[in-house]
């Protein structure tokens, strides 16, 4: 005979079942009224962590499938970013880095956005100073600006560097070019002493010569973007120039031939540069925005401007030069 007999359910937490709050709990047991932790969730700044740069190599290939499939993008001055990143900077910075060991001062003074005319000393009979100031606006801004540097006729109308100059952002130094990089946010990069400057006698060094007509004062003014003074000290010593040879210089259309202690005597090692120590110092931005409009081509306020800029290139040249050991050295 089978019995059947109907389940009871017992209620655990039923009246009359509470534990009794004097007894502890067993082994192992947690406090009946411990509370309940959650495990921490991935934090926002984990979730948002910027993906690790490629390296060289993975840059390098994804430069060549761009250039192979048309991918990339030129501007309307034809800079080619992609191949000023990949290909042009790593040589310069090394350079920079290793070989003129190059200090950079004042980079705060430089935009993070917004156009920006910097204006330099130019010397040292080749133009290396604009090439290391192009790779210190680069690596010293948060968002990795270039630098576009207006450059005089003779470098656009040199076969093969006039194409590589406008792949590299450069320009002409031209009102109306240096307007439009301006008005569309760019940093431009001028050096008003021109040939002048980078061409001028050993004897002369860290003596500015003349501005010109004030002509980047003027695009500053009418863009309303800040002048960013520039001091160079270094450049001056890698080509000490003693001598000029004028009638090669006209047979070539060259505005000069230098003579230095190692060239032409040494041949093609007289043109290795000497490894002088570098500072590239940005100074106090000039702002250009206050003025009423119809002061902007009064002749007085452009010459004043431009003799304040060139004021504070001199003064910075004369005191780091105060505290400068040697050439060679901080």
């Amino acid at each position: 005979m089978t019995t059947s007999a109907e389940a009871q359910v017992i209620p655990l937490h039923a009246p009359g079942r509470e534990k009794p709050a004097d007894v502890p709990p067993r082994a192992g047991e947690p406090p009946a009224d411990a509370p309940v932790v959650a495990f921490p969730a991935k934090s926002a700044a984990a979730a948002e962590a910027p993906a690790p740069e490629p390296d060289a190599l993975s840059r390098l290939l994804e430069f060549v499938r761009h250039r192979l499939t048309g991918d990339y993008d030129v501007d309307e001055f034809g800079f080619d970013p992609e191949l000023t990143d990949t290909l042009v900077l790593p040589p310069f910075r090394l350079l920079y880095e290793k070989y003129f060991r190059v200090t950079t001062h004042g980079a705060e003074n430089l935009p993070a956005e917004g156009g920006g005319l910097i204006v330099c000393n130019h010397s040292g009979t080749l133009p290396l100073d604009a090439v290391m100031t192009a790779v210190a606006v680069h690596d010293e801004t948060p968002g990795h600006r270039h630098l576009r540097m207006l450059g005089a006729d003779l470098v656009f109308k040199t076969p093969l560097l006039g194409a590589l100059a406008r792949k590299t952002g450069q320009t002409l130094a031209c009102a109306a070019d240096a307007e439009r990089l301006l008005c569309s946010g760019e940093l431009a990069g001028v050096w008003p002493e021109g040939y002048k400057g980078i061409g001028k006698p050993f004897s002369a060094r860290y003596r500015l010569q003349r501005f010109g007509r004030g002509g980047f004062v003027s695009a500053a003014l009418r863009t309303r973007v800040p002048i960013i003074p520039c001091s160079i000290v270094g450049a001056e010593e890698i080509y000490p120039k003693i001598g000029d040879l004028k009638p090669l210089a006209r047979l070539l259309g060259l505005p000069y031939f230098p003579v230095t202690p190692f060239f032409p005597l040494l041949g093609p090692l007289g043109a290795i540069p000497l490894p002088t120590k570098w500072h590239i110092e940005f100074g106090e931005p000039i702002p250009t925005d206050s003025y009423a409009e119809e002061d902007l081509d009064d002749p007085m306020l452009v010459f004043s401007l431009t003799d304040q800029v060139r004021e504070s290139i001199q003064t910075t040249l004369y005191r780091r030069l105060a505290h400068r050991r040697s050439p060679f050295q901080d």
